[in-house]
């Protein structure tokens, strides 16, 4: 099997390069080639010998993905990108512009398989986890059509990090190593629903990461209608995740909470919810929800989702409301990927 060389760090490039009979100072050319330049093809690379491209094609996979489609919103200039992957499978991406600087939203796995109600990512269960070099190469495609640096990452496409955690540990080494693209890991936010115990193990690692709980519900009940993966991880368990992982890191823990109409977006969720993450350093992000066709659920008025966030900063919590982007193209988690899905079948039917 040949080696996924986008997805070596320098140390294991440099030993991979060895075993190719090269001197070790090659590594680092290639590196820069993979991550800097981010070439498509090892012929681009053209200080290395002709032996060595040779050698490389042999022994090497150069992963790169191709960009199937690109939705661009008129609205605020989000644009949704479809990726191909060597293995005909599909995922998707998103970069949303803000004052501050562009920001990709990845994908971690083919699909997902943690079943939340409200998400278009894990009708069709989960497929198989992205490499790391799969991971990045969203982010450097995106980079190259737009012609921009981007400057800040969000894991929070397609899939649930945590139940790709290895590979997810190595994309987070690459991205922010400084031979490479060098992402400050202060500009990186990785979500999660609640894989209780790999929240701690990222906790024990001491990223200066920002970590995001899907947390979605002010209840344990509430939370077992949303997310399945509550019959594994009790609600105030996954809180306290979030608060060890403010002890060993000091950063401050983002609670995503996706408004539902009717669902959860009472003034009895409020109260619940301010008891819940009390004397919590963190920041809660209401999203009021994208809706799916496959599904029932529906944004809450404006004026209801505005009296939650008056609610919640009245009780001393610091909270945005997260501006909707993307809205007129397929903008919500795996949407895109739905409809594409649902195309080629219908061409093949």
């Amino acid at each position: 099997m040949k080696v996924d060389i986008k997805s070596l760090d320098l140390k294991e490039l440099t030993a991979f390069v060895e075993t190719l009979g090269e001197k070790p100072f090659r590594a680092k050319q290639i590196y820069q080639w993979l991550h800097v330049k981010q070439v498509a093809s090892f012929e681009e690379m053209t200080n290395i010998s002709k032996t060595l491209i040779e050698k490389l094609n042999e022994e090497a996979e150069l992963v790169t993905l191709s960009v199937v489609e690109v939705q661009k919103s008129q609205i605020d200039g989000t644009r949704k990108y479809l990726f191909g992957l060597s293995d005909g499978n599909v995922i998707e991406s998103v970069l949303m512009r803000y004052k501050h600087g562009n920001s990709v939203c990845i994908s971690s796995q083919v699909g997902c398989r943690m079943g939340c109600r409200f998400c278009a990512s894990t009708l069709d269960g989960l497929v198989r986890n992205l490499k790391p070099s799969e991971m990045l190469d969203q982010i450097y495609k995106i980079g190259q059509d737009i012609g921009e640096r981007i400057s800040n990452v969000v894991v929070m496409g397609t899939g649930e990090p945590m139940d790709n955690f290895e590979n997810l540990l190595k994309f987070i080494e690459l991205l922010t190593d400084e031979n490479g693209i060098n992402i400050s890991q202060r500009n990186l936010t990785v979500s999660t629903c609640g894989i209780v115990p790999r929240m701690k193990e990222l906790a024990e690692k001491n990223l200066q990461i920002t970590l995001a709980l899907s947390l979605h519900a002010s209840t344990q009940e509430k939370r077992l209608q949303l997310m399945p993966v509550a019959n594994k991880y009790e609600i105030h368990e996954v809180v306290n995740a979030c608060r060890y992982y403010f002890e060993k890191t000091g950063r401050r823990v983002t609670f995503e909470y996706s408004l539902v109409g009717g669902v959860n977006d009472t003034d009895t969720d409020v109260k619940n919810l301010c008891t819940l993450i009390k004397g919590l350093n963190c920041h809660v992000n209401l999203i009021p929800v994208n809706p799916i066709k496959e599904r029932e659920f529906v944004s809450p008025d404006t004026g209801v989702t505005l009296a939650f966030k008056n609610k919640l900063e009245k009780n001393g919590i610091n909270v945005t409301i997260r501006r909707e982007m993307g809205r007129d193209i397929d903008g919500a988690c795996g949407q895109l990927r739905k409809r594409y899905m649902g195309q080629q079948k219908e061409r093949l039917a």
